[in-house]
């Protein structure tokens, strides 16, 4: 079958929501290390470049159907909190741009969960 899937099973809708949902990640993760290195090299933030590789992973194991995936994505946006707080304080604007898209998607993240954990009881069982 896939690289993606059990041979034993085909993909079920979530497993296609979670595919797509891990490609935006890792699209997101390759844009921060990439232009995040550039920031860096410009004297600015060093946040997005290790956020990117944060990123990049939980898109690499989402694809894989692997919960590690989520727990990853998780804690990049649970470190964006304390980054945001650093660079605009507690300033509701200032903190809109930075964690609203994020919380979206760890929304969507966070409600996989079930299925991801499921999923790997059962390739861990067979």
């Amino acid at each position: 079958m896939s690289f993606f899937s059990s041979p034993k099973k085909k993909p079920s809708a979530i497993d296609v929501i979670i595919w797509v949902l891990a490609l935006l990640i890792l699209l997101f993760g390759l844009y921060f290390v990439i232009f995040g290195s550039w920031l860096i090299l410009l004297g600015g933030s060093w946040y997005y470049t290790p956020c990117g590789v944060l990123l990049c992973i939980s898109g690499f194991y989402l694809f894989r159907l692997n919960p590690i995936g989520a727990w990853s994505y998780l804690l990049a946006w649970a470190l964006t909190i304390p980054w945001t707080i650093y660079e605009v304080g507690f300033h509701f604007w200032g903190w809109l741009p930075r964690l609203f898209g994020p919380t979206l998607l760890a929304v969507a993240v966070a409600a996989c969960v079930p299925h991801l954990l499921r999923n790997q009881k059962e390739h861990h069982n067979a």
